[in-house]
C-alpha cells in the first residue's frame, strides 16, 4: 500500500495538504488527522491536492466531506486540485462536484484563491 501525505502553504494563509498513492480505509485517518491538526493551529482555509492520488474509496470521501463540514462551520473552505479526469468522474457521479470547489492544478487554485481574498 503506497501513500504519502505532506503538508506545505499554497501561499501565505493557506495550507496545502498533498496526497499521493492511495487514499482508502487504512490511509484516510492520516488525512483526517492532518486537517483536524491544521483547524486546531487556527487554519479555516486549507487545499487537498489530489493530483497525485491513484484511489479514493467511500473512506476518503467521507473524511473530506467531514473536512469541509468542519472549515464551514468556520466560515472557511476546502477546495480540491484534481486534474485526474478519472479521480474527478469519482466526484461527478457522487454529486460531490457541487459541494466542493475542484481546481485543474495548483496555479489555477492559487489564483481563484486570491482572487478571493481581495474581494
Amino acid at each position: 500500500m503506497n501513500f504519502n501525505i505532506n503538508a506545505r502553504s499554497l501561499n501565505s494563509s493557506i495550507p496545502l495538504i498533498e496526497l499521493e498513492g492511495e487514499v482508502d480505509v487504512y490511509t484516510a485517518p492520516q488525512l483526517k488527522q492532518q486537517m483536524i491538526s491544521l483547524l486546531e493551529q487556527g487554519h479555516t482555509e486549507m487545499v487537498v491536492d489530489l493530483t497525485k492520488v491513484e484511489y479514493l474509496d467511500s473512506t476518503a470521501l467521507g473524511v473530506l466531506i467531514g473536512g469541509l463540514k468542519r472549515v464551514r462551520e468556520r466560515d472557511g473552505n476546502l477546495p480540491l486540485i484534481c486534474p485526474s479526469a478519472r479521480i474527478r468522474r469519482v466526484f461527478e457521479i457522487t454529486g460531490l462536484d457541487k459541494i466542493f470547489d475542484i481546481y485543474n492544478s495548483e496555479d489555477e487554485a492559487k489564483s481563484e484563491l486570491a482572487g478571493k481574498e481581495t474581494v
